[in-house]
């Protein structure tokens, strides 16, 4: 996606969705339960020590707890595109009480909810809410069962919850994990270094505003360079035709097409919506050598250009599709030039110049006629990406 856009793929007819219903698509199929996973990779593993602390009446007992941060479970929520994640966090805790070291057996888990949003340029951000007490669980039992210190069950589990919440918090402003949790589509597409990737404060945009900016900004004549290159070298051949009086005459057409020229549009507004489609003109040029023969032959070089418009849709399930409108003859131009005196003093060119531009506009239609040449598979290019 760095370099061509369009990629051969096998499509029917296209079930057309407008650009905002493909920015939701792309970010729900974008963001995965693995890339959320991915983006609080940074503190797997991670160790922790809370403690040592005093606890109760003249800090009579002691409380040391040892663990790390284990891989999150997460888990999609339907259709949306928010995830519960739960983070476990094992520790080995152990109370100093009277002289008695008496071990602690602990559960403890924090539950939270991300969110997949949409940012400005054009960036997807896993939103990680703020740990709070409340997101901590911790369940907790004396290994060996003591009446005496069963009193401290409940201030150790406020002080790991406490705890946990803070330190992890911190874990996660680390700017390693901070950049984990943001793509830019734009620089990953480029293939270049994200300038985004250390922010902390963003301009959210929702996700229909994302999809509007994708296509602009994704879908570039720079883009289009493969399909333009597709069409440039294609034969053409015509004939031979019969024309003239009595059809006394023989055409033969052969030629090829040219280098493309492909240009920037202004964007037009999509009937019924409130986006703009993104638009290219395309002037497909053909050089022919045309042969006459009414008794012998007769040598003719002709150009045509067939102006072309190139519209990028989006289409089901995530696509887009660079839809061609049929070239018109009556917009195709021709010039002739006969090669010899006899040619000139035919004229016999002039009376089939329509049908030469027709037989050429029809060849250009069939070639443009499969869509697997402009269309590209967004979901496959990302997963390659990503």
């Amino acid at each position: 996606m760095s370099e061509r856009l369009m990629e051969p793929i096998e499509l029917g007819d296209p079930e057309w969705i407008d650009y905002a219903e493909f920015g939701r698509r792309f970010v729900t199929h974008a963001v995965t339960e693995s890339r959320i996973e991915a983006a609080v990779a940074g503190i797997t593993g991670r160790g922790l020590t809370i403690g040592p602390f005093n606890l109760g009446p003249a800090g009579l007992a002691g409380f040391l707890a040892e663990g790390r941060i284990g891989r999150p479970v997460v888990v999609r929520r339907g259709s949306q595109i928010s995830f519960d994640v739960r983070i476990p966090v094992s520790l080995a805790a152990k109370i100093l009480l009277g002289g008695r070291r008496l071990r602690l057996e602990t559960v403890v888990s924090i539950d939270l909810t991300f969110h997949a949003r949409t940012a400005d340029p054009l960036l997807i951000v896993i939103d990680i809410p703020e740990v709070r007490r409340s997101d901590v669980s911790v369940l907790l039992r004396l290994a060996a069962a003591d009446s005496v210190a069963e009193w401290m069950l409940d201030p150790i589990s406020g002080l790991l919850q406490r705890e946990v919440a803070n330190r992890v918090n911190t874990m996660l402003r680390d700017p390693g994990v901070m950049r984990s949790r943001i793509y830019d589509v734009q620089a990953i597409v480029d293939g270049r270094r994200s300038p985004h990737r250390k922010r902390t404060e963003f301009e959210w945009i929702d996700y229909a505003e994302f999809g509007r900016r994708f296509f602009p900004g994704l879908v570039t004549r720079e883009r289009l360079g493969g399909f333009v290159s597709y069409l440039a070298g294609r034969q053409i051949e015509i004939g031979p035709l019969r024309t003239g009086p009595r059809a006394a005459a023989e055409v033969t057409v052969r030629g090829e097409v040219g280098q493309p020229l492909l240009m920037d549009l202004p964007p037009v507004p999509a009937a019924g919506d409130d986006f703009a489609l993104v638009r290219f003109g395309l002037t497909v040029p053909v050089s022919l050598d045309i042969t006459v023969n009414v008794l012998k032959d007769n040598h003719y070089r002709a150009d045509l250009e067939i102006p072309l418009i190139l519209t990028a849709h989006a289409a089901d399930p995530l696509l887009i599709v660079v839809d061609v409108d049929p070239p018109a003859r009556e917009h195709v131009r021709l010039e002739y030039a006969a090669q010899g005196m006899r040619a000139a003093a035919l004229g016999t060119l002039a009376g089939i110049k329509k049908q030469i531009v027709a037989q050429v506009v029809r060849v250009v239609r069939t070639e443009l006629a499969d869509p697997a040449t402009r269309t590209l598979d967004v979901a496959g290019r990302i997963d390659r990406l990503l």
